[in-house]
Protein backbone atom coordinates (compact mmCIF):
# COMPACT_ATOMS: atom_id res chain seq x y z
CA UNK A 1 0.00 0.00 0.00
CA UNK A 2 1.89 3.43 -0.88
CA UNK A 3 1.76 5.88 1.97
CA UNK A 4 0.31 8.97 1.99
CA UNK A 5 0.51 12.16 4.04
CA UNK A 6 -2.76 13.20 4.52
CA UNK A 7 -6.55 11.81 4.49
CA UNK A 8 -9.11 13.44 3.53
CA UNK A 9 -12.90 11.49 4.58
CA UNK A 10 -15.94 12.45 2.92
CA UNK A 11 -18.80 11.66 3.92
CA UNK A 12 -22.24 10.22 2.13
CA UNK A 13 -24.15 13.72 2.30
CA UNK A 14 -20.61 15.75 1.29
CA UNK A 15 -20.34 14.99 -2.34
CA UNK A 16 -19.76 18.28 -3.35
CA UNK A 17 -16.34 19.51 -5.17
CA UNK A 18 -16.45 23.05 -3.00
CA UNK A 19 -15.70 21.39 0.10
CA UNK A 20 -12.94 23.87 2.03
CA UNK A 21 -11.38 20.54 2.99
CA UNK A 22 -10.15 19.92 -0.78
CA UNK A 23 -8.27 23.89 0.17
CA UNK A 24 -5.83 21.82 2.63
CA UNK A 25 -5.08 18.86 0.81
CA UNK A 26 -2.97 17.74 -2.19
CA UNK A 27 -4.29 15.49 -4.81
CA UNK A 28 -0.09 14.39 -5.40
CA UNK A 29 0.36 13.64 -2.09
CA UNK A 30 -2.87 12.64 0.08
CA UNK A 31 -6.14 10.43 -0.20
CA UNK A 32 -9.26 10.67 -0.34
CA UNK A 33 -11.87 8.13 1.99
CA UNK A 34 -15.41 7.19 0.59
CA UNK A 35 -17.06 4.22 2.69
CA UNK A 36 -20.58 2.97 2.47
CA UNK A 37 -21.04 1.19 5.87
CA UNK A 38 -23.57 -0.75 7.58
CA UNK A 39 -24.18 1.47 10.66
CA UNK A 40 -25.28 4.42 8.67
CA UNK A 41 -27.37 2.46 6.25
CA UNK A 42 -29.00 0.99 9.36
CA UNK A 43 -29.03 3.20 12.28
CA UNK A 44 -32.56 3.92 11.50
CA UNK A 45 -33.96 1.54 8.75
CA UNK A 46 -33.93 3.89 5.81
CA UNK A 47 -36.14 3.87 2.79
CA UNK A 48 -34.19 1.69 0.45
CA UNK A 49 -34.35 4.29 -2.17
CA UNK A 50 -32.40 6.70 -0.11
CA UNK A 51 -29.77 4.01 0.37
CA UNK A 52 -29.72 3.80 -3.70
CA UNK A 53 -29.51 7.11 -3.92
CA UNK A 54 -26.72 7.88 -1.92
CA UNK A 55 -24.74 4.50 -2.39
CA UNK A 56 -24.86 5.52 -5.92
CA UNK A 57 -24.35 9.49 -6.07
CA UNK A 58 -21.11 8.21 -3.73
CA UNK A 59 -20.01 6.03 -6.27
CA UNK A 60 -20.28 8.28 -9.30
CA UNK A 61 -18.50 10.94 -6.96
CA UNK A 62 -15.68 8.92 -6.58
CA UNK A 63 -15.13 8.33 -10.36
CA UNK A 64 -15.32 11.64 -10.89
CA UNK A 65 -12.43 12.76 -8.27
CA UNK A 66 -10.48 10.23 -9.67
CA UNK A 67 -10.71 11.95 -13.09
CA UNK A 68 -10.08 15.00 -12.08
CA UNK A 69 -6.33 13.54 -10.57
CA UNK A 70 -7.23 12.48 -6.26
CA UNK A 71 -6.47 9.39 -5.22
CA UNK A 72 -9.61 7.79 -4.37
CA UNK A 73 -10.02 5.08 -1.62
CA UNK A 74 -13.81 3.39 -2.00
CA UNK A 75 -14.86 1.06 0.73
CA UNK A 76 -18.03 -1.09 -0.90
CA UNK A 77 -20.79 -2.01 1.63
CA UNK A 78 -19.91 -5.89 0.43
CA UNK A 79 -16.31 -5.43 0.71
CA UNK A 80 -14.51 -8.31 3.29
CA UNK A 81 -12.58 -5.98 5.26
CA UNK A 82 -15.55 -3.07 5.74
CA UNK A 83 -15.34 -2.45 9.27
CA UNK A 84 -19.13 -1.54 8.95
CA UNK A 85 -18.84 1.87 10.67
CA UNK A 86 -17.06 5.15 9.26
CA UNK A 87 -14.94 5.87 12.55
CA UNK A 88 -13.79 1.79 11.85
CA UNK A 89 -12.73 2.64 8.22
CA UNK A 90 -10.94 5.85 9.08
CA UNK A 91 -9.04 4.36 11.80
CA UNK A 92 -8.22 1.24 9.17
CA UNK A 93 -6.97 3.40 6.29
CA UNK A 94 -5.09 6.39 8.26
CA UNK A 95 -3.41 3.27 9.82
CA UNK A 96 -2.57 0.84 6.30
CA UNK A 97 -1.50 4.59 4.68
CA UNK A 98 0.62 5.65 7.59
CA UNK A 99 -0.83 9.20 7.18
CA UNK A 100 -0.04 11.93 9.69
CA UNK A 101 -3.22 14.00 9.56
CA UNK A 102 -7.03 12.69 9.02
CA UNK A 103 -8.96 16.13 7.60
CA UNK A 104 -13.17 16.35 7.80
CA UNK A 105 -15.89 18.46 7.20
CA UNK A 106 -17.92 18.80 10.00
CA UNK A 107 -20.87 16.38 10.05
CA UNK A 108 -24.18 17.42 9.51
CA UNK A 109 -25.20 14.86 12.15
CA UNK A 110 -24.11 15.47 16.00
CA UNK A 111 -24.71 11.51 16.56
CA UNK A 112 -21.84 10.77 13.61
CA UNK A 113 -19.92 13.95 14.86
CA UNK A 114 -19.49 12.78 18.24
CA UNK A 115 -18.60 9.29 17.45
CA UNK A 116 -15.79 10.11 15.02
CA UNK A 117 -14.66 12.52 17.41
CA UNK A 118 -14.22 9.34 19.98
CA UNK A 119 -12.63 7.40 17.63
CA UNK A 120 -9.14 8.05 19.20
CA UNK A 121 -7.55 9.58 16.79
CA UNK A 122 -6.77 13.77 16.72
CA UNK A 123 -8.87 14.62 13.95
CA UNK A 124 -8.29 18.01 11.74
CA UNK A 125 -12.54 19.41 11.26
CA UNK A 126 -13.00 22.17 8.33
CA UNK A 127 -16.48 24.41 8.10
CA UNK A 128 -18.94 23.25 5.96
CA UNK A 129 -19.03 26.03 3.75
CA UNK A 130 -22.08 24.75 1.70
CA UNK A 131 -23.76 27.16 3.60
CA UNK A 132 -24.59 30.89 3.80
CA UNK A 133 -24.87 30.84 7.72
CA UNK A 134 -21.98 28.96 9.22
CA UNK A 135 -22.28 27.37 12.89
CA UNK A 136 -20.54 30.31 14.13
CA UNK A 137 -22.21 33.11 13.09
CA UNK A 138 -25.89 31.60 13.76
CA UNK A 139 -24.94 30.96 17.26
CA UNK A 140 -23.34 34.67 17.39
CA UNK A 141 -26.90 35.60 16.05
CA UNK A 142 -28.55 33.81 18.67
CA UNK A 143 -26.71 35.17 21.28
CA UNK A 144 -28.91 37.32 23.89
CA UNK A 145 -31.86 37.27 21.78
CA UNK A 146 -34.93 36.57 24.16
CA UNK A 147 -36.57 34.88 21.28
CA UNK A 148 -35.50 33.62 18.50
CA UNK A 149 -37.90 33.51 15.14
CA UNK A 150 -37.26 32.30 11.73
CA UNK A 151 -38.68 35.56 10.46
CA UNK A 152 -36.03 38.06 12.34
CA UNK A 153 -33.31 35.57 10.76
CA UNK A 154 -34.92 35.32 7.27
CA UNK A 155 -34.61 39.51 6.93
CA UNK A 156 -31.07 39.83 7.99
CA UNK A 157 -30.11 37.18 5.37
CA UNK A 158 -31.67 38.81 3.04
CA UNK A 159 -29.68 42.01 4.24
CA UNK A 160 -26.77 40.17 4.29
CA UNK A 161 -26.88 37.76 1.02
CA UNK A 162 -28.67 40.54 -0.90
CA UNK A 163 -31.15 38.44 -2.18
CA UNK A 164 -33.97 40.06 -3.55
CA UNK A 165 -32.90 43.46 -2.20
CA UNK A 166 -33.33 46.76 -3.51
CA UNK A 167 -30.08 49.18 -3.54
CA UNK A 168 -31.45 51.65 -0.56
CA UNK A 169 -31.80 48.49 1.30
CA UNK A 170 -35.18 47.20 1.59
CA UNK A 171 -37.47 44.07 -0.10
CA UNK A 172 -38.08 43.91 -3.55
CA UNK A 173 -41.83 44.50 -3.97
CA UNK A 174 -41.81 46.38 -0.27
CA UNK A 175 -42.63 43.27 1.43
CA UNK A 176 -40.10 40.92 3.40
CA UNK A 177 -42.09 37.85 3.45
CA UNK A 178 -45.10 36.47 0.83
CA UNK A 179 -46.38 33.57 2.85
CA UNK A 180 -49.79 34.66 1.92
CA UNK A 181 -49.42 34.34 -1.54
CA UNK A 182 -48.40 30.99 -1.56
CA UNK A 183 -51.34 29.21 0.25
CA UNK A 184 -53.78 28.98 -3.34
CA UNK A 185 -55.49 25.88 -3.46
CA UNK A 186 -55.09 24.39 -7.26
CA UNK A 187 -58.04 24.48 -9.55
CA UNK A 188 -59.73 21.48 -10.84
CA UNK A 189 -58.32 20.47 -13.72
CA UNK A 190 -55.03 21.67 -12.93
CA UNK A 191 -51.99 19.56 -12.74
CA UNK A 192 -48.40 20.10 -12.54
CA UNK A 193 -45.59 19.76 -15.13
CA UNK A 194 -44.20 16.21 -16.04
CA UNK A 195 -42.00 14.63 -13.72
CA UNK A 196 -38.17 14.58 -15.14
CA UNK A 197 -36.66 11.05 -14.03
CA UNK A 198 -33.50 9.76 -14.87
CA UNK A 199 -32.46 6.33 -16.33
CA UNK A 200 -29.66 3.86 -14.01
CA UNK A 201 -26.68 3.22 -15.37
CA UNK A 202 -24.13 0.67 -14.82
CA UNK A 203 -23.11 2.01 -11.22
CA UNK A 204 -26.58 2.54 -10.21
CA UNK A 205 -27.44 -1.00 -11.10
CA UNK A 206 -25.17 -2.77 -8.98
CA UNK A 207 -26.30 -0.48 -6.36
CA UNK A 208 -30.13 -1.24 -6.87
CA UNK A 209 -29.03 -5.06 -6.91
CA UNK A 210 -26.85 -4.78 -3.45
CA UNK A 211 -29.53 -2.75 -1.64
CA UNK A 212 -32.38 -5.33 -2.64
CA UNK A 213 -30.18 -8.10 -1.38
CA UNK A 214 -29.36 -6.27 1.96
CA UNK A 215 -32.00 -4.18 3.35
CA UNK A 216 -35.18 -6.17 1.92
CA UNK A 217 -36.78 -5.64 5.13
CA UNK A 218 -36.79 -2.13 5.33
CA UNK A 219 -40.11 0.13 4.21
CA UNK A 220 -40.20 1.39 1.11
CA UNK A 221 -40.81 0.52 -2.39
CA UNK A 222 -37.10 0.40 -4.75
CA UNK A 223 -39.08 0.59 -7.74
CA UNK A 224 -39.18 3.25 -10.07
CA UNK A 225 -36.14 5.05 -8.69
CA UNK A 226 -34.83 7.56 -10.91
CA UNK A 227 -33.13 10.18 -9.32
CA UNK A 228 -30.31 12.38 -10.25
CA UNK A 229 -26.71 11.06 -8.98
CA UNK A 230 -24.18 12.86 -10.53
CA UNK A 231 -23.97 16.78 -10.34
CA UNK A 232 -25.04 16.84 -13.94
CA UNK A 233 -28.23 15.27 -13.48
CA UNK A 234 -28.62 16.87 -10.32
CA UNK A 235 -28.08 20.26 -12.43
CA UNK A 236 -30.61 19.31 -14.82
CA UNK A 237 -33.57 18.36 -12.39
CA UNK A 238 -33.02 22.34 -11.50
CA UNK A 239 -32.95 23.18 -14.80
CA UNK A 240 -36.57 21.27 -15.26
CA UNK A 241 -38.21 22.99 -12.22
CA UNK A 242 -36.81 26.55 -13.46
CA UNK A 243 -38.33 25.91 -17.02
CA UNK A 244 -41.43 24.29 -15.72
CA UNK A 245 -42.25 24.83 -12.49
CA UNK A 246 -40.96 27.68 -10.57
CA UNK A 247 -43.98 30.44 -11.99
CA UNK A 248 -46.06 28.65 -10.62
CA UNK A 249 -44.71 27.30 -7.49
CA UNK A 250 -45.48 30.43 -5.69
CA UNK A 251 -49.42 30.06 -5.65
CA UNK A 252 -49.75 26.42 -5.13
CA UNK A 253 -46.36 25.97 -3.01
CA UNK A 254 -48.99 24.41 -0.34
CA UNK A 255 -51.66 23.09 -2.84
CA UNK A 256 -52.06 18.92 -2.86
CA UNK A 257 -53.74 16.60 -5.06
CA UNK A 258 -54.39 13.08 -5.60
CA UNK A 259 -51.93 11.20 -8.46
CA UNK A 260 -49.99 14.80 -8.09
CA UNK A 261 -46.88 13.55 -5.84
CA UNK A 262 -44.23 16.56 -7.38
CA UNK A 263 -47.03 19.54 -8.35
CA UNK A 264 -44.86 22.26 -8.71
CA UNK A 265 -42.11 21.36 -6.62
CA UNK A 266 -38.03 21.31 -7.51
CA UNK A 267 -37.90 17.73 -5.87
CA UNK A 268 -33.81 18.80 -5.43
CA UNK A 269 -33.78 18.99 -1.79
CA UNK A 270 -32.35 15.30 -1.99
CA UNK A 271 -29.57 16.19 -3.84
CA UNK A 272 -29.25 19.14 -2.29
CA UNK A 273 -27.93 17.87 0.99
CA UNK A 274 -25.84 15.52 -0.10
CA UNK A 275 -23.93 18.06 -2.29
CA UNK A 276 -24.84 17.86 -5.65
CA UNK A 277 -26.35 20.88 -5.97
CA UNK A 278 -25.07 24.51 -4.97
CA UNK A 279 -27.23 26.61 -2.79
CA UNK A 280 -25.60 29.75 -3.96
CA UNK A 281 -26.16 29.05 -7.76
CA UNK A 282 -30.15 28.18 -6.95
CA UNK A 283 -30.74 31.43 -5.25
CA UNK A 284 -29.00 33.16 -8.14
CA UNK A 285 -30.64 31.77 -10.70
CA UNK A 286 -34.06 32.24 -8.80
CA UNK A 287 -33.97 35.47 -8.49
CA UNK A 288 -32.11 35.81 -12.41
CA UNK A 289 -35.87 34.22 -13.30
CA UNK A 290 -37.78 36.94 -10.73
CA UNK A 291 -35.86 39.95 -12.77
CA UNK A 292 -36.23 38.83 -16.16
CA UNK A 293 -39.83 38.06 -15.69
CA UNK A 294 -39.77 34.51 -16.10
CA UNK A 295 -41.24 33.73 -12.70
CA UNK A 296 -43.33 36.15 -9.85
CA UNK A 297 -42.33 37.51 -6.74
CA UNK A 298 -43.96 35.47 -4.68
CA UNK A 299 -42.50 32.22 -6.31
CA UNK A 300 -38.76 33.53 -6.21
CA UNK A 301 -39.40 35.01 -2.65
CA UNK A 302 -41.19 31.68 -1.44
CA UNK A 303 -38.56 29.62 -2.19
CA UNK A 304 -35.67 31.77 -1.62
CA UNK A 305 -37.44 31.87 1.95
CA UNK A 306 -37.35 28.16 1.65
CA UNK A 307 -33.25 27.72 0.89
CA UNK A 308 -31.86 31.06 3.53
CA UNK A 309 -34.77 30.71 5.63
CA UNK A 310 -36.05 27.82 6.91
CA UNK A 311 -33.26 25.59 6.25
CA UNK A 312 -30.19 27.84 7.35
CA UNK A 313 -32.28 28.44 10.30
CA UNK A 314 -33.32 24.83 11.37
CA UNK A 315 -29.48 24.14 11.23
CA UNK A 316 -28.45 26.82 13.32
CA UNK A 317 -31.12 25.61 15.79
CA UNK A 318 -29.98 22.10 15.66
CA UNK A 319 -26.06 22.71 16.08
CA UNK A 320 -27.53 25.46 18.51
CA UNK A 321 -29.29 23.15 20.85
CA UNK A 322 -27.57 19.09 20.39
CA UNK A 323 -27.71 17.15 21.99
CA UNK A 324 -30.50 17.65 24.34
CA UNK A 325 -32.99 19.32 21.99
CA UNK A 326 -33.45 15.37 20.21
CA UNK A 327 -34.84 14.85 24.15
CA UNK A 328 -37.57 17.19 24.64
CA UNK A 329 -41.35 16.26 24.75
CA UNK A 330 -42.91 19.55 26.24
CA UNK A 331 -46.58 17.42 25.89
CA UNK A 332 -45.06 15.02 27.43
CA UNK A 333 -46.53 12.70 24.66
CA UNK A 334 -46.27 8.86 24.97
CA UNK A 335 -48.12 7.42 22.44
CA UNK A 336 -46.82 4.60 19.76
CA UNK A 337 -46.54 5.44 16.00
CA UNK A 338 -49.44 3.63 14.69
CA UNK A 339 -48.73 1.11 12.02
CA UNK A 340 -50.30 2.51 9.21
CA UNK A 341 -47.43 4.81 9.37
CA UNK A 342 -45.27 2.02 7.57
CA UNK A 343 -47.77 0.63 5.72
CA UNK A 344 -50.27 3.41 4.14
CA UNK A 345 -52.88 1.02 5.29
CA UNK A 346 -56.21 3.41 6.38
CA UNK A 347 -58.85 4.93 5.10
CA UNK A 348 -57.92 8.67 6.01
CA UNK A 349 -57.61 9.17 2.23
CA UNK A 350 -55.36 12.36 3.18
CA UNK A 351 -52.89 9.78 4.99
CA UNK A 352 -52.88 7.20 2.76
CA UNK A 353 -52.15 9.30 -0.19
CA UNK A 354 -49.42 11.06 1.97
CA UNK A 355 -47.62 8.10 3.48
CA UNK A 356 -48.52 6.14 0.08
CA UNK A 357 -46.62 8.25 -1.88
CA UNK A 358 -43.91 8.60 0.67
CA UNK A 359 -43.79 4.69 0.73
CA UNK A 360 -43.47 4.46 -2.99
CA UNK A 361 -41.12 7.84 -3.76
CA UNK A 362 -39.33 8.50 -0.33
CA UNK A 363 -41.05 11.65 -0.72
CA UNK A 364 -43.69 14.06 -0.30
CA UNK A 365 -43.58 18.23 0.00
CA UNK A 366 -43.53 20.28 3.03
CA UNK A 367 -47.26 20.37 3.46
CA UNK A 368 -48.26 17.10 3.14
CA UNK A 369 -45.51 16.25 5.85
CA UNK A 370 -46.53 19.58 8.14
CA UNK A 371 -49.87 19.26 7.78
CA UNK A 372 -51.60 15.58 7.38
CA UNK A 373 -49.18 12.87 8.82
CA UNK A 374 -47.35 15.45 11.18
CA UNK A 375 -50.30 17.25 11.92
CA UNK A 376 -52.04 13.87 12.62
CA UNK A 377 -48.78 12.86 14.82
CA UNK A 378 -49.49 16.16 16.90
CA UNK A 379 -52.69 15.83 17.44
CA UNK A 380 -52.85 11.90 18.21
CA UNK A 381 -50.28 12.82 20.77
CA UNK A 382 -47.17 10.34 19.47
CA UNK A 383 -44.15 10.36 20.61
CA UNK A 384 -42.11 12.48 19.68
CA UNK A 385 -38.74 10.06 19.03
CA UNK A 386 -41.29 7.76 17.15
CA UNK A 387 -42.32 10.61 14.62
CA UNK A 388 -38.89 11.68 13.96
CA UNK A 389 -36.79 8.64 13.19
CA UNK A 390 -40.15 7.81 10.92
CA UNK A 391 -39.48 11.32 8.58
CA UNK A 392 -35.69 10.19 8.81
CA UNK A 393 -36.44 7.07 8.01
CA UNK A 394 -38.32 7.66 5.28
CA UNK A 395 -37.62 10.44 2.96
CA UNK A 396 -34.68 10.68 0.81
CA UNK A 397 -33.53 14.34 1.89
CA UNK A 398 -34.02 13.84 5.96
CA UNK A 399 -30.74 14.02 7.81
CA UNK A 400 -30.65 14.66 11.40
CA UNK A 401 -29.44 18.39 11.01
CA UNK A 402 -32.60 19.27 9.05
CA UNK A 403 -35.16 17.05 10.17
CA UNK A 404 -35.06 16.89 13.56
CA UNK A 405 -35.95 20.99 14.20
CA UNK A 406 -38.35 20.40 12.07
CA UNK A 407 -40.26 17.38 13.09
CA UNK A 408 -39.64 17.71 17.31
CA UNK A 409 -39.54 21.71 16.58
CA UNK A 410 -42.34 22.53 13.42
CA UNK A 411 -43.89 19.48 13.82
CA UNK A 412 -44.63 18.53 17.16
CA UNK A 413 -43.91 21.56 19.04
CA UNK A 414 -41.98 19.27 21.47
CA UNK A 415 -39.49 22.01 21.84
CA UNK A 416 -41.90 24.06 23.93
CA UNK A 417 -42.05 26.74 21.17
CA UNK A 418 -38.48 27.57 20.57
CA UNK A 419 -37.98 27.12 17.51
CA UNK A 420 -41.96 28.37 16.32
CA UNK A 421 -44.46 30.57 18.45
CA UNK A 422 -47.45 28.31 18.19
CA UNK A 423 -48.35 24.90 16.69
CA UNK A 424 -49.31 23.40 13.33
CA UNK A 425 -52.33 22.00 14.23
CA UNK A 426 -55.40 22.10 12.48
CA UNK A 427 -58.63 20.41 11.87
CA UNK A 428 -59.66 18.43 8.20
CA UNK A 429 -60.72 21.37 7.27
CA UNK A 430 -57.66 22.75 6.00
CA UNK A 431 -57.06 19.91 4.40
CA UNK A 432 -60.04 19.96 2.27
CA UNK A 433 -58.98 23.76 1.34
CA UNK A 434 -55.68 22.46 0.26
CA UNK A 435 -56.55 19.66 -1.29
CA UNK A 436 -58.71 16.93 -3.31
CA UNK A 437 -58.34 14.64 -0.84
CA UNK A 438 -61.80 14.66 0.93
CA UNK A 439 -63.71 14.46 -1.52
CA UNK A 440 -64.35 10.57 -1.90
CA UNK A 441 -62.66 9.74 1.31
CA UNK A 442 -64.75 6.91 3.88
CA UNK A 443 -64.60 10.21 6.28
CA UNK A 444 -67.42 13.11 6.28
CA UNK A 445 -64.75 16.02 6.54
CA UNK A 446 -67.93 18.30 7.29
CA UNK A 447 -68.55 16.14 10.52
CA UNK A 448 -66.86 16.08 13.44
CA UNK A 449 -68.51 13.68 15.79
CA UNK A 450 -70.13 10.28 14.76
CA UNK A 451 -68.34 6.88 12.94
CA UNK A 452 -68.24 8.67 9.66
CA UNK A 453 -66.84 12.01 10.99
CA UNK A 454 -63.16 13.09 9.91
CA UNK A 455 -61.08 11.83 12.39
CA UNK A 456 -58.98 15.18 12.03
CA UNK A 457 -61.98 17.49 13.40
CA UNK A 458 -62.22 15.75 16.99
CA UNK A 459 -58.84 15.11 17.35
CA UNK A 460 -57.81 18.94 16.75
CA UNK A 461 -60.46 20.26 19.50
CA UNK A 462 -59.22 17.40 21.60
CA UNK A 463 -55.56 18.34 21.33
CA UNK A 464 -56.55 21.92 22.25
CA UNK A 465 -58.73 20.74 25.44
CA UNK A 466 -56.06 18.43 26.72
CA UNK A 467 -53.35 20.84 26.07
CA UNK A 468 -55.56 24.32 27.58
CA UNK A 469 -52.73 24.57 30.28
CA UNK A 470 -49.32 25.03 28.01
CA UNK A 471 -51.51 26.88 25.48
CA UNK A 472 -54.15 29.01 26.19
CA UNK A 473 -52.68 31.97 26.65
CA UNK A 474 -51.01 31.66 23.16
CA UNK A 475 -51.67 34.88 21.81
CA UNK A 476 -52.35 33.34 18.30
CA UNK A 477 -54.33 30.77 19.51
CA UNK A 478 -56.58 32.90 21.40
CA UNK A 479 -59.69 32.99 18.59
CA UNK A 480 -59.22 28.84 18.82
CA UNK A 481 -59.97 28.97 22.32
CA UNK A 482 -62.59 31.44 22.10
CA UNK A 483 -64.15 29.05 19.94
CA UNK A 484 -64.26 26.52 21.91
CA UNK A 485 -65.72 28.47 24.67
CA UNK A 486 -68.34 29.68 22.59
CA UNK A 487 -69.73 25.60 22.37
CA UNK A 488 -72.43 24.12 24.27
CA UNK A 489 -71.26 21.68 26.87
CA UNK A 490 -72.95 18.83 24.56
CA UNK A 491 -71.19 19.80 22.02
CA UNK A 492 -67.85 20.12 23.54
CA UNK A 493 -68.38 16.97 25.74
CA UNK A 494 -69.20 15.13 22.07
CA UNK A 495 -65.84 16.39 20.82
CA UNK A 496 -64.18 15.25 23.81
CA UNK A 497 -65.17 11.56 24.11
CA UNK A 498 -65.03 11.11 19.78
CA UNK A 499 -60.98 12.27 20.12
CA UNK A 500 -60.97 9.67 23.04
CA UNK A 501 -62.61 7.04 21.22
CA UNK A 502 -60.01 7.62 18.60
CA UNK A 503 -56.90 7.52 20.56
CA UNK A 504 -58.35 4.10 22.38
CA UNK A 505 -58.76 2.85 18.79
CA UNK A 506 -55.04 3.73 18.06
CA UNK A 507 -53.42 2.64 21.83
CA UNK A 508 -55.61 -0.90 20.76
CA UNK A 509 -53.18 -0.62 17.47
CA UNK A 510 -56.48 -0.51 15.41
CA UNK A 511 -56.38 1.63 11.95
CA UNK A 512 -58.56 4.42 11.30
Amino acid sequence: MTPARRLGVLLGDQLSFDLSLFDALDPTQDALLLAEVMDEATYVAHHPQKIALIFSAMRHFAQALGERGWRVIYVRLDDADNSGSLPGELLRWAERLGVEQVHLTECGEWRLQEALNQCGRPLVWHEDRRFFCSRQRFAAWASGRRQLRMENFYRDMRKRTGLLMEFDGSPVGGTWNLDQDNRKALPKGLRGPFAASFAADDLTREVLQLVEQRFAGHYGSLEGFDYPVTHAEAQALWQHFLDFGLAAFGDYQDAMAQGEPYLFHARISAALNIGLLDVRQLCADVEQAYREGRAPLNAAEGFIRQLIGWREYVRGIYWLRMPEYAELNAFGNRRALPEFYWTGDTSMRCMAQAIGQSLELGYAHHIQRLMVTGNFALLAGIAPKAICEWYLAIYLDAFDWVELPNTLGMVMHADGGYLGSKPYCASGRYIQRMSDYCGDCAYRVDQAVGEQACPFNALYWHFLRRHRDRLGTNPRLAMVYRNLDRMDEERREALWQRGEDLLARLDAGQAL
